[in-house]
């Protein structure tokens, strides 16, 4: 008997994390999928107990070749019908790219871009079948312009915005919509992963917790909209994107990313 669930990537902490309570709360069954296997198990056990739901726990690294198609094999073998799916596996680094360790950027590309685009066509696809289904891509305010320092991460977040928006339009009629969720600075565990240190992006910006850009998202998605700006930062960095001049903004996430030091 096929049964219907939600999966979502980069689910075993901060923001996947706190999308996974969301849904489960609301009684939804959960494939949730990440890397660290310790901390998959931990949240499938709390929200079994106190919700009554179902979760599927996949430990899979979405920066190896053909990681999405393994995904969607199985959970399509196992008939379980994807009626919403969240992308929010992602990373950053910080450094000038000609310096940078290229198997690193290459990583970064592979699950910030391309395992989101293959998911959301895999997925996507299914529901197009069904006639219904929804899905959620986080991007960032990152995605509002050119970010030196952080090059490779602002570009992929850019493509995510974009696309997500593409998509929305050519598959709204199939029932099926794509939401963009752009997030400000958060408090997921990011700037250790991008190792950053002392940078201004986490004290000069207002930072928000995971559970709030969780449920900004969450009410988007299940309005089936476009965009979704969780934050004063991403709200007022959209409209000056549209004003500012494409040199000035450069100049000012070059001296907010700044030249932090590494962890």
């Amino acid at each position: 008997m096929r049964k219907a669930y939600t999966l979502i990537t980069g689910a075993s902490e901060g923001i996947g994390k706190e999308l996974a309570e969301l849904f489960a709360k609301d009684g939804h069954n959960l494939i949730l999928v990440a890397r660290n296997e310790k901390k998959l198990l931990g949240v499938k056990k709390k929200l079994e107990k106190r919700y009554g739901i179902g979760v599927v726990v996949i430990v899979l690294d979405l920066s190896k070749q053909n990681a999405a198609e393994k995904l969607h094999a199985y959970t399509t073998q196992k008939q379980y019908v994807v009626d919403y799916l969240v992308n929010n596996a992602g990373f950053g680094d910080w450094g000038e790219f000609l310096e940078a360790d290229w198997e690193r950027q290459n990583e970064m590309v592979q699950v910030n871009l391309f395992a989101l685009m293959r998911l959301t066509y895999l997925y996507g696809r299914d529901m197009k079948k069904q006639k219904k289904g929804r899905i959620l891509n986080v991007a960032s305010a990152a995605a509002f312009c050119a970010g030196p320092y952080m090059s490779v991460y602002y570009a992929s977040k850019a493509f995510v915005l974009s696309f997500s928006q593409a998509i929305h339009e050519e598959a709204k009629k199939y029932g099926v919509s794509v939401t963009a969720l752009c997030p400000g600075p958060t408090k997921t565990g990011f700037e250790t992963t991008a190792q950053l240190k002392n940078s201004k992006m986490f004290t000069l910006l207002p930072v928000e917790s995971a559970k709030a850009v969780a449920k900004c998202g969450y009410k988007a998605m299940r309005k089936g909209q476009p965009l979704a700006y969780s934050g004063l930062v991403t709200k007022y960095g959209n409209v000056a994107s549209c004003i500012v001049s494409k040199r000035i903004a450069r100049k000012v996430a070059k001296q907010i990313n700044g030249k932090p030091k590494r962890v």
